[in-house]
């Protein structure tokens, strides 16, 4: 894995805003109101496609050459840069939500006791694994 990848974006201008999509990224698509918001963008859906990648432990595409990109007279082809380190954390730490299920007697001790459940499960989990 690298810390920073660079893939080139098809940029399309149109009445309502700009699209963009990565040639080499099957399905990594988002949008923009304008220039700055469409990079924002971009930037955080590239990242977020590769960390999932990354995740899956899948072969991540080589980047095409900007001059081999096809674009018409709407399109601009745009080289987007991330640092992975930030979108790895990002998906590493985020917080998934559980659901669970509880006897009810269990469940009221545990509510008239002011209990933090999503804490006491963490440190369950992590003493359970070791952690």
């Amino acid at each position: 894995m690298k810390d920073n990848y660079i893939y080139p974006a098809v940029f399309t201008y149109g009445d309502d805003g700009i699209t963009v999509e990565f040639p080499d990224l099957p399905g990594c698509i988002t949008c923009g109101g304008n220039e700055e918001e469409a990079l924002h963008m971009a930037k955080d859906a590239m990242g977020g496609y590769l960390s999932v990648l990354e995740d899956q432990n899948k072969v991540l595409p080589n980047p095409s050459k900007t001059k081999d990109v096809t674009v018409n007279k709407e399109q601009v082809v745009t080289l987007i840069e991330v640092y992975m380190i930030g979108f790895r954390s990002k998906i590493k730490y985020h917080s998934v939500k559980k659901t669970l299920t509880l006897p009810y007697w269990l469940n009221k001790k545990a509510e008239e006791s002011k209990v933090n459940f999503s804490q006491i499960l963490q440190e369950g989990l992590k003493s359970y694994l070791g952690l």
